[in-house]
């Protein structure tokens, strides 16, 4: 026995040294280099794990620099695709830019943690936005919860203080192409949630936004400047329009949306500007407004512009005790400041409502006030029913002309049908 087993035992050693030296060996190159393994990543596919550059999940410690770090290592990475990992925990980051332009166009943003901006407001009150892309592409953020901790911001607004910072965007791409945005949720913002400015090709899907309905200019989503743009699946809470549209916006559509508290569906304000970019092919589909200020609201300024409104299609909206659940307000002049006596120059033709029903706040269900320099031309009405406290509600039109098709309640008004 002694004899036989010898050899074995020499192989065993041998085994066993050779696995040594291979785990010692994986662990050094490991702890010297920033690219991190993962068992869902390929070989053309790196992965970093921001805990592992650093990040602290406490909800304490500053994260910013682990996180720029994550991302200057997958901006400059060659292979085809990279992934910025947070795992769960909460991580504190001060104003964060991840700018481009970048070697690899396919990053993604994989959230499973919580993202807190500083307790203190004033950190990032004078700064506009708090997280940023400038200038990427092919960038994808999936998952994960931002939270801009603007409560004390908003009290102190909301208490008329003269000092208050005016807050920061949550979130915004900027100059950027081809980014997605899924499963993603943004509560607590100290002004607009989500931004999204000069870019092209964006799909935002599966998103939620919640903030107090008295909390001042938290738009939920806001867009301008941009083009091919898609908004599909999103419940939003806030206290201000749930979706904004600015000028420069065009091939937008925003579809299955939740909407309320807040203050509806915005085109505008348009118009701040005498020079200034239209908005055009817009479509809003399947949308409920709860409780909103507004449903589908245009709104300009009123004062000189060569802006424009063109082919809008608003279709299959639920109205849940709206206050003005369909209106074109082309007299907004807040404050009476620089507008008063003056009329508005955007022009809006080609805008159409269709399988609009539920119950108005107001009698008046539906409301067309229209520039008397730039009427309101070619819109239309189709399968309208909206209510008023179980009675019928009413229609107003100011310089507006259009058409009415089938069952309109309340019924049209317009100049000519």
């Amino acid at each position: 026995m002694g004899i036989t087993s010898a050899p074995i035992i020499m192989k065993t050693r041998v085994c066993l040294w050779v696995l040594l030296m291979i785990i010692t060996t994986n662990l050094f190159n490991s702890s010297s280099s920033t690219i991190l393994s993962s068992a869902s990543a390929t070989d053309d596919e790196l992965v970093y794990n921001v805990v592992k550059l650093g990040a602290k999940p406490d909800g304490k410690t500053d994260s910013t620099k682990s996180f720029l770090n994550a991302w200057n290592s997958a901006c400059n990475s060659a292979v085809s695709s990279a992934i910025i990992y947070v795992p769960r925990g909460m991580f504190v980051l001060s104003q964060v830019i991840f700018t481009g332009q970048c070697k690899n166009t396919h990053i993604t943003f994989q959230i499973d943690g919580t993202l807190l901006a500083p307790r203190d407001y004033h950190v990032l009150g004078n700064a506009e936005k708090w997280i940023a892309f400038d200038d990427v592409a092919g960038v994808s953020i999936k998952g994960g919860i931002i939270d801009g901790r603007g409560m004390p911001l908003w009290s102190c607004k909301l208490a008329g203080q003269k000092k208050c910072p005016d807050g920061a965007t949550s979130l915004l791409f900027r100059n950027s192409k081809d980014i997605k945005i899924s499963g993603f949720t943004s509560i607590n913002s100290q002004m607009f949630n989500i931004v999204i400015n000069g870019c092209q090709n964006v799909h935002v899907e599966d998103v939620k936004v919640k903030s107090a309905g008295n909390s001042p200019n938290t738009d939920g989503i806001h867009v301008q400047s941009s083009t091919n743009i898609a908004i599909i699946g999103a419940n939003i809470k806030t206290g201000d329009d749930c979706i904004s549209i600015g000028p420069g916006t065009s091939n937008l559509w925003i579809e299955h949306i939740a909407c309320g508290p807040g203050h509806g569906i915005s085109i505008g304000s348009l118009g701040k500007g005498f020079d200034e970019p239209g908005v055009q092919n817009v479509t809003v589909k399947t949308v409920t407004f709860s409780n909103t200020e507004n449903g589908l609201r245009i709104k300009t300024w009123g004062r000189p512009s060569d802006g424009f409104v063109r082919g809008v299609r608003f279709e299959g909206a639920t109205m849940n005790y709206v206050y003005n659940p369909i209106i074109i307000d082309q007299n907004y002049c807040p404050h009476n400041e620089d507008c008063p006596d003056q009329v508005s120059g955007v022009k809006i033709s080609d805008v159409s409502y269709k399988d609009i029903q539920g119950t108005s706040a107001t009698r008046v269900a539906v409301n067309f006030d229209c520039s008397s320099k730039n009427p309101c031309r070619d819109i239309t009405v189709e399968s309208v029913k909206l209510t008023y406290r179980n009675q019928p509600a009413v229609s107003s039109c100011i310089n507006a002309d259009g058409s009415a098709y089938g069952f309109v309640e309340p019924a049209s008004c317009f100049n000519k049908n």
